[in-house]
């Protein structure tokens, strides 16, 4: 038996709230995000462990309630969540836009192969 119109709308907004209240908890705030290197992979971690649990509270509630209701505004709502903290974590902080580029940053401390041979001998007692 599903609930009341009123009552479906109430639930519904309530389990919208408990899913950004989980997903806030769950994540660093935005602006931190917005910051971090590209692509971080801790922000990605966070961003689906909240986004699973989201999706778990949604589903458990929908089926205690049967309101179909609820699952689609919860379920809306753990996807526009989730899809903004990726998007965010994707911005490059330094162009302010998307990027496909991962956060670690490869340095090229070797000019020729000549050091990368001299600097061999030297980690093994060498010349």
């Amino acid at each position: 038996m599903a609930l009341e119109p009123s009552a479906a709308v109430g639930m519904s907004l309530a389990t919208a709230g408990l899913v950004l209240a989980i997903h806030s908890q769950a994540t660093p705030t935005m602006a931190d995000i917005r910051v971090a290197a590209p692509n971080d992979e801790h922000i990605d971690g966070a961003e689906r462990a909240a986004s699973w649990l989201g999706v778990a509270v949604v589903a458990g509630i929908s089926l205690l309630t049967k309101e179909p209701m609820i699952f689609i505004i919860g379920g809306a709502t753990v996807v526009g969540i989730a899809w903004w903290t990726r998007y965010g974590n994707a911005v490059n902080p330094l162009t302010g836009m998307a990027s496909q580029e991962g956060s670690v940053v490869r340095l090229d401390l070797h000019s020729s192969p000549d050091e990368v041979a001299d600097d061999n001998l030297e980690d093994v007692g060498g010349f």
